[in-house]
């Protein structure tokens, strides 16, 4: 007789959201066999959707409000199979729930969210037959807030201080357009300057040029890919003669967080 593990269990568990006694019982019962485990917990009626959590869910919508006068923000991604499930007033109705009661029950972590609505999930899964999923979510909370969304695709959450909400909507579509992704230089990790500084050393090293050459060259693309990717130093959405640090210095005003999601990020 093969002996049952707990990782079993777990495993099986976690591919089906059936109990661990039903798990247990469906292994044994199997002689340790996975899949013939959930074969039979299927034709009990015990796992109807575990094939449909198995699939991928690359298409969604994304979410993003903000309460407690502008001083607490949501933004969350809830993903499906299809488009066109994704369009459908029933699914994005479930979405404005599950954003409005993070609120009312003050829910921040993931992992208990999901909980939360697992039986809704399942009913939509049963309902279009396709895989339903709370994939991320993310609560900001700050002076002031302000939030933006491209479509149902991007969706920016950005926290400042002493800005008008304007501005920081305007920075808000700013990050979704130009997809920062640090506020200063100095927030970017020695490792992410190293690995660039490496691939940049290896294509100039390529050119064969002067040493000197070579390092201005490294030293002209590090500069570029730097304020590439940290807010403060892109030239701003709204005025692509300024930077977003120019503009925010001029008004004396400061980015303190932000969020961006893209669908399946």
């Amino acid at each position: 007789m093969i002996d049952i593990t707990i990782d079993m269990v777990r495993k099986l568990r976690k591919l089906t959201d059936v109990s661990v006694m039903e798990c247990k019982k469906a292994l044994v019962e199997a002689q340790g066999n996975i899949e013939l485990a959930i074969d039979n917990m299927r034709k009990l009626g015990l796992a109807k959707n575990t094939k449909r959590t198995m699939r991928e869910a690359k298409e969604g919508i994304i979410l993003t409000k903000i309460f407690k006068n502008g001083k607490y923000g949501i933004i969350l991604e809830l993903n499906c199979e299809t488009d066109f499930v994704a369009r459908n007033s029933v699914f994005r109705n479930f979405g404005k729930v599950v954003i409005d009661t993070m609120m009312m029950k003050q829910i921040s972590d993931l992992s208990v969210l999901q909980n939360f609505f697992k039986e809704q999930c399942n009913e939509l899964m049963n309902r279009f037959d396709e895989n339903i999923k709370i994939s991320r979510c993310f609560v900001l909370q700050g002076d002031t807030l302000a939030c933006y969304s491209h479509g149902t695709r991007i969706g920016v959450l950005v926290d400042g201080s002493s800005i008008t909400s304007e501005l920081l909507k305007h920075i808000a579509m700013h990050i979704a357009a130009y997809q920062p992704e640090y506020i200063y230089s100095s927030d970017i990790p020695k490792a992410v300057i190293d690995r660039e500084y490496e691939i940049q050393m290896n294509i100039v090293s390529r050119l064969d040029k002067k040493a000197d050459v070579n390092s201005r060259i490294i030293q002209g693309r590090m500069q570029k890919f730097i304020s590439s990717i940290s807010l403060i130093n892109q030239p701003f959405l709204m005025n692509v003669n300024s930077t977003v640090g120019e503009i925010l210095s001029m008004y004396g005003s400061k980015v303190n967080h932000f969020v961006r999601f893209e669908m399946g990020g």
